[in-house]
């Protein structure tokens, strides 16, 4: 069973539809026992910073999170999903992320008609061998990934990142970190090459 983190932050049907489609069940949760019991978890979520690590902590989610992770259970990060896991965001000042990574969230820059936030198709970079992109390095048709936001990852262990974009700026679009994993574009709304990373997830043992 696949548990997808309900901390009220949205973004929930798209990842959950996603699955559906291929044929695999998830159940969108909010509750410990069977986030703990799960044999994946995804922590999606759109909005800001500060408000969504308010609700994980009031909810305990903070603690689970953590403890799911320190088990091994593989864990995907998704948008917002990733921002939690690190430090800080300059979204909200004095708020305290997850910390499970080291870095910091940047808002993106602006100029040269750059719209923020970033919303639309943008061309991934591969660094590294990211589990989530095997089979994908050498295909040249299709590395493409739908995002939307406007404050973007600088990890501070680059040996994690495994995929970049550009947009004004080298945006971590992608980490990976022992069992965890993150991506700060949709792979749910980025047709079948995100499908491709959703599955590929599923597979990780």
């Amino acid at each position: 069973m696949i548990a997808i983190i309900d901390y009220g932050a949205g973004n929930l049907k798209s990842v959950e539809n996603a699955f559906r489609t291929m044929g695999v069940e998830t159940i969108c949760t909010s509750d410990n026992d069977m986030i703990l019991d799960a044999e994946r978890v995804i922590l999606p979520g759109v909005g800001a910073f500060g408000d969504a690590m308010g609700r994980i902590r009031a909810a305990g989610l903070d603690e689970v999170i953590t403890e799911v992770i320190s088990k091994g259970t593989p864990f995907l990060g998704i948008c917002l999903g990733l921002q939690l896991l690190f430090d800080e965001s300059e979204e909200s000042p004095g708020v305290e992320g997850l910390s499970i990574l080291r870095g910091k969230i940047r808002r993106l820059p602006e100029g040269d008609g750059r719209k923020i936030p970033q919303i639309g198709w943008n061309r991934l970079d591969f660094h590294g061998k990211g589990r989530l992109f095997e089979g994908c390095e050498h295909d040249q048709t299709e590395p493409y990934a739908y995002f939307v936001h406007s404050y973007y990852l600088e990890a501070a262990d680059e040996s994690i990142v495994t995929a970049t974009c550009d947009y004004g700026v080298r945006v971590h679009a992608s980490i990976e970190s022992g069992n965890v994993f993150a991506c700060q574009f949709h792979p749910e709304k980025s047709g079948e090459f995100g499908l491709g990373i959703l599955r590929r997830f599923i597979d990780i043992g």
